[in-house]
């Protein structure tokens, strides 16, 4: 069960929703555009809130409703989060797409959701301020990401190993944000 979840949510995460919202909404390929990212940061400069919203709404989705499945199928917290990781690393390097995918935040607040709630609520509670004080999605999602081993340490400590790998990926996702952040390039909102 755990091996056919995984390879489901690997598949799940797979599928790069701001590719076919932007095709709905006739925006351009979001990986033609801006930074090039198939996510909903991305989807937002094209097209502005509403596909933005569709796109993050469908990629937390495919990391959240594995996990669900995994729960509901009586899985320990360990095979929900090998789940998770699985949902996120499709998003990341997507079987569908030559494996050139998106950064995995949106995903990866789907699986958290479902895998340790309070700890992600937290979470996305930090984004917020964030993004709110510096604008940048980028920042916010790397602030975030590395609080997420401390936080779920503190409150939800079983999931500790699945935060502490998200944070290492997510955060190597955005090395190229990070470079230009470094350089005051990195556009915010």
């Amino acid at each position: 069960m755990i091996v056919l979840l995984c390879f489901l949510a690997y598949l799940a995460g797979s599928v790069l929703f701001a590719i076919p919202v932007c095709r709905f909404w006739h925006l351009p390929d979001p990986r033609a555009q801006g930074s090039g990212n198939p996510g909903a940061t991305n989807v937002y400069r094209t097209g502005g809130w509403s596909p933005a919203a569709a796109t993050l709404l469908l990629d937390a989705a495919k990391g959240g409703l594995p996990v669900w499945l995994a729960s509901a199928a009586g899985l320990s917290i360990l095979a929900q989060a090998m789940v998770a990781l699985c949902a996120v690393t499709g998003h990341m390097i997507p079987v569908f797409f030559r494996f050139k995918g998106g950064k995995g935040v949106a995903t990866a607040l789907g699986a958290g959701l479902a895998l340790a709630p309070l700890t992600t609520l937290l979470l996305s509670a930090i984004w917020a301020v964030v993004m709110w004080r510096w604008r940048i999605s980028a920042l916010a999602s790397i602030v975030a990401v590395v609080s997420g081993p401390l936080l779920s340490a503190m409150l939800e400590p079983e999931t500790l190993p699945l935060f502490g790998l998200l944070a290492l990926l997510i955060v190597v996702r955005h090395r190229n944000n990070l470079i230009r952040m470094a350089q005051g390039r990195e556009p915010g909102f």
